[in-house]
């Protein structure tokens, strides 16, 4: 008996559940560059072009090891441009009796593959994705019956079960969460160059010259291209942020500068989410640097946290949830996403400088995702399905099964309050605590009302005042509403009346 093993280009992982079933044999491995998962939305060239190149790196690792793989490029004559219809050329081609293949991670491609099996003329089997800590049972199992599902609880029990950063029973240090610890202003210089960055080599020019030339108009740019794309490249990107970085990631994960597009943080979740790393490999890099008294815990525990916690946490709410969470819109927000998410004009200088790096980089930090552009999305009412398309195509390291959650649910509240219990909203006055963006922008963030006035700080009571029916029965924005109510009336009739004046330039298209 033959088989096909279909192994996917966020699926690098030599110990993936199809692969360790399969026999090499007599099997073949079925990997292929296709136009129908490059173009599902418009990826970043940057993306695009570390999946390809690393795909085409872990093929021939499974080759050295004695595979037999059938690879398909972007431009070989015979590729059909789609998963289904290579595997059922390399059917054809081998006459495999049996088609494996672990899960993906998105909903619409493991509803493209299970119509596939349905069609198919040969048995076709799923594994379950066994890479990550909670399965999707252990996940449902932990969430039945609660009123509320908060990430804090779900990472605790991950804590117990992995042990990481326990002392026996109870969490070390004598807390579970290092959090207040974590939101220090940015400092005065940030010591440390940024993540390891790789030359290209031979494998990797061939597919930037490829993707220069099928992907010309993507948003973003290509080049400079520093990812790593390989196993051996990606462990020492590893060991280099743990050395140089995690010390003082804690303290300034929260932190932005002009001109420190990195600062203290890894950019290791593109090559996490891709399979090129695994989590307990990460995390035990980290907790080991604790132990050995080169960082501090309320880094190690920071960083953990976000790998064993949030990102199992928003992989169990994107699968719990179903195919519809990515287009839930529990505000009725229907404004189309301003054109400056594209070209960066527009005079809020902190938006301008993240639109800028995720072009330049693919890459922007959790804070700027979520308090920057997020935040801004949130306040002028954009539609949520538009701005979860727009991150799921500017970032490198965005996969549906944890970009979706993170914006439908944590940026934007679209889903009603199931991952958050309250909107991720402020006023200019946290961007301006958090950044140096403020010194240097048209607008003064000190000024609340008026033409001057930062524009974060009119649509962020204006987003109150709109959803106050909704929102004024939340404990944790009580003060919130105090603090509006406590407003004299032309004060209010100013803020509105600006922030109506900001939300109509939108709407017609002009520079805010």
């Amino acid at each position: 008996m033959t088989r096909l093993v279909l192994v996917l280009g966020d699926q690098l992982s030599p110990d993936i559940a199809a692969l360790r079933d399969a026999d090499k044999a007599q099997d073949t491995v079925v990997m292929a560059e296709v136009m129908g998962e490059a173009t599902y939305v418009r990826h970043h060239p940057k993306k695009i072009a570390f999946c390809f190149a690393a795909m085409r790196k872990f093929a021939a690792s499974l080759e050295a090891d004695g595979w037999r793989v059938a690879y398909t490029t972007l431009d070989d004559e015979d590729n059909t441009q789609a998963i289904d219809r290579e595997l059922m050329r390399r059917l054809s081609e081998t006459g495999a009796d049996e088609i494996i293949y672990t899960e993906p991670g998105e909903w619409r491609l493991i509803r493209l593959l299970e119509d596939f099996a349905d069609a198919a003329p040969v048995k076709c089997r799923r594994f379950e994705d066994d890479r990550f800590l909670c399965s999707h049972a252990e996940f449902d199992r932990w969430a039945d019956g609660r009123k509320a599902l908060r990430m804090e609880y779900f990472y605790r029990e991950m804590r117990r079960k992995t042990g990481l950063l326990m002392d026996g029973g109870d969490p070390a240090g004598g807390k579970w969460n290092f959090d207040p610890e974590n939101r220090k202003p940015p400092p005065d210089g940030v010591d440390y160059g940024g993540p390891m960055q790789f030359q290209p080599d031979g494998t990797v020019e061939d597919v930037l010259s490829m993707v220069e030339i099928h992907f010309p108009n993507n948003f973003g740019k290509l080049y400079p291209f520093r990812f790593a794309t390989d196993r051996g490249q990606v462990r020492r990107a590893l060991a280099h942020f743990v050395q140089h970085a995690l010390p003082r990631f804690g303290d300034y994960q929260d932190a932005m500068l002009i001109g420190e597009r990195f600062l203290y943080h890894s950019v290791l979740s593109v090559y996490l989410n891709a399979g090129l790393l695994d989590p307990m490999e990460i995390c035990r890099a980290a907790e080991d640097a604790w132990r050995a008294g080169d960082v501090p815990i309320n880094a190690a525990e920071g960083f953990i946290r976000q790998i064993i916690g949030w990102r199992e946490y928003v992989r169990g709410i994107y699968f719990r949830e179903g195919p519809d969470y990515p287009r839930r819109n529990a505000l009725n927000h229907q404004r189309n996403l301003p054109d400056f998410y594209w070209s960066a004009e527009t005079d809020m200088h902190c938006v301008a400088k993240a639109v800028e790096q995720t072009r330049d980089e693919a890459y922007a930090h959790h804070i700027q995702r979520l308090m920057v552009t997020g935040n801004f999305a949130l306040l002028s009412g954009v539609n949520p399905t538009q701005v979860h398309e727009w991150y799921l195509e500017v970032y490198a390291d965005a996969y549906e099964w944890v970009e979706a959650p993170n914006t439908v649910g944590m940026s934007q509240y679209a889903d009603g309050g199931i991952l958050g219990s309250k909107p991720y909203v402020s006023s200019g006055a946290y961007i301006d605590r958090m950044s140096d963006y403020c010194k240097s922008c048209a607008y003064d963030v000190k000024q609340k009302t008026g033409d001057g006035a930062c524009p974060f700080n009119l649509l962020y009571w204006h987003f109150l005042d709109r959803h106050r029916a909704r929102f004024e029965g939340n404990g944790r924005m009580a003060n919130m509403y105090r603090t509006w109510d406590r407003m004299d009336a032309d004060r209010k009739a100013a803020v509105l009346d600006g922030a109506e004046t900001v939300l109509a330039k939108l709407s017609k298209g002009e520079r805010v």
